[in-house]
């Protein structure tokens, strides 16, 4: 599986960061991948637009771990809004809300995989109650923190050394001697920097 993960990320000549911390290092097999090979297989491929916009889409479901059902949902939604101007803010807040990724971004797990896992399992509360719902939605105020039974976890005793290993997001908090964080506003699509064209992917499901 994890193997496959990687594979993913070649098949799109682009990093999605599934395998976490792996993929910020020299350890990640598309980092050891060529320039002059890439250049290569883009060369090679000939895409046609529906092939481009089914890429897009791929990408983005891909990076947040989502099933297609589940992601569907989220266009669905964000497609249903009355302003086309900002719908896809509006989907990076849905996305970028759910708690198995705000556990992620906030150090709290090494991957996305790994902190929906996590929540599953029940060792997060939100605003003191047990949340096991990865796509549960927070918003900006809602407080989240390892449960005190769960912070003795290995995985846990390494949150300080896994966020000097990453970029701060300025939207968040975080607490690493606490284990507890949260949102303190949306971010921008700037900030998240997604890996694929929301819009072209909207194109995609509005054929």
């Amino acid at each position: 599986m994890r193997n496959n993960q990687c594979k993913i990320c070649r098949r799109f000549d682009q990093k999605l960061f599934l395998k976490g911390d792996k993929c910020f290092t020299a350890k990640c097999p598309l980092a050891r991948k060529s320039s002059n090979t890439r250049r290569n297989d883009k060369r090679r491929r000939k895409v046609s637009e529906y092939g481009r916009q089914l890429a897009e889409k791929q990408k983005l479901r891909f990076f947040y771990g989502l099933k297609e059902k589940q992601f569907h949902r989220y266009i669905d939604k964000a497609l249903r809004r009355p302003s086309q101007g900002n719908r896809d803010q509006f989907l990076i807040q849905e996305l970028e809300g759910r708690l198995d990724n705000i556990v992620y971004r906030l150090g709290l797990a090494d991957s996305r995989g790994r902190a929906r896992q996590l929540v599953s399992h029940g060792h997060f509360l939100v605003n003191g109650k047990k949340v096991d719902r990865p796509s549960y939605q927070l918003k900006p105020g809602v407080k989240i923190a390892v449960r005190e039974k769960s912070k003795k976890m290995a995985l846990f005793q390494e949150v300080g050394e896994r966020l000097k290993k990453k970029e701060g997001s300025t939207w968040l908090e975080i607490n690493p001697q606490g284990l507890e964080g949260g949102i303190l506003r949306w971010p921008t699509l700037e900030e998240v920097n997604p890996p694929a064209n929301i819009l072209t992917i909207f194109e995609f499901y509005s054929r």
